[in-house]
C-alpha cells in the first residue's frame, strides 16, 4: 500500500515538473554563438520549438527593434526554408565604419519550403548582425509564429525585470561588455612584443656578462697554470744542478 502510494506520488510530481517547467522553454528564444559584445558583430540563433501536436509551424517573422537599429544583417541558409530580410529607412541616419547608412533591417522572414517544423520539434535560424549598439544592455526582437493551420502565436510582450515573465515574451538578446578592437588588439600585441624584446636583451646581456667573466676565469686559471708549469720547471732544474754538484 505504500509502495503504491510513493509511486502515485512520484508520478504526481514528475507531472508537476514538466507542467512546470514547459512554458521556460517552450517560446521563442535568441541565443548568441559565443558572446555578442557591445559594438561589434554577432551570429545569433532564434530557435523556435513547435508547441502544437497538431499542426507544423511554416513561417516565422521576427521584427528589429527601432531604438537600436542594425545596418548588417545576413541570414544562413536553412535547409528546407527560404529567408527574406526587408529593410526600411531611418529616421536618423547611421555611421558604420566612416559612412553614414539611412536605412536599417527591419524585419527578417523565414517560409518554409515543405513541411516545417513538425509537431515535437524545434528549429534554429541563424543571423549575423552588427554592429550591436554600444548602449544599450539587450536588444528587444518581436517575433510572430505562423502554423500551418492559420494560427499565429505573437511573441511580442517585453519582460520587465523584477516581474513574472509574460505569456508571450519576446526573444531577447543579452549584450555583453565591449571588447578591444582590432587596433587596441594590434599596440596591446605590439606592447607583448616590445616586452618580450626587452627581457630578450636583458637575457642575452646577463648570458654575455655571465660568458665574459668565465672566459676571464679561465685566463686567469690559465696564466696560473703558466706560472705554476715555469716555476715547477725552474724548480726541477735548480735541484738537478745541486745533485750534479753534490
Amino acid at each position: 500500500m505504500k509502495a503504491s502510494r510513493i509511486a502515485a506520488t512520484g508520478v504526481a510530481a514528475a507531472s508537476a515538473v514538466l507542467v512546470l517547467s514547459a512554458p521556460a522553454f517552450a517560446h521563442v528564444s535568441v541565443q548568441p554563438e559565443g558572446t555578442a559584445a557591445k559594438g561589434g558583430y554577432a551570429t545569433v540563433n532564434f530557435k523556435v520549438p513547435n508547441e502544437r501536436d497538431n499542426a507544423s509551424t511554416t513561417k516565422l517573422e521576427v521584427n528589429f527593434p527601432t531604438d537600436h537599429p542594425l545596418a548588417s544583417v545576413m541570414p544562413e541558409a536553412v535547409d528546407g526554408w527560404t529567408a527574406k530580410v526587408t529593410t526600411s529607412k531611418l529616421d536618423k541616419p547611421l555611421e558604420l565604419h566612416g559612412e553614414k547608412i539611412d536605412e536599417a533591417v527591419s524585419k527578417v522572414t523565414w517560409t518554409a519550403d515543405g513541411k516545417g517544423i513538425q509537431p515535437g520539434y524545434f528549429q534554429k535560424f541563424p543571423l549575423s548582425i552588427g554592429a550591436l549598439p554600444e548602449d544599450a544592455d539587450e536588444l528587444v526582437f518581436k517575433a510572430i509564429q505562423t502554423y500551418d493551420n492559420k494560427e499565429v502565436v505573437r511573441w511580442i510582450e517585453t519582460p520587465k525585470e523584477g516581474e513574472e515573465e509574460p505569456e508571450a515574451p519576446a526573444p531577447v538578446l543579452a549584450l555583453s561588455a565591449a571588447e578591444a578592437d582590432h587596433h587596441g588588439a594590434a599596440a596591446s600585441d605590439t606592447s607583448d612584443d616590445a616586452d618580450d624584446a626587452k627581457a630578450a636583451a636583458n637575457t642575452s646581456t646577463t648570458e654575455a656578462s655571465s660568458s665574459d667573466s668565465s672566459d676571464t676565469t679561465a685566463r686567469v686559471l690559465g696564466v696560473v697554470g703558466i706560472v705554476v708549469g715555469v716555476a715547477g720547471v725552474a724548480f726541477g732544474v735548480l735541484a738537478g744542478r745541486r745533485r750534479t754538484s753534490a
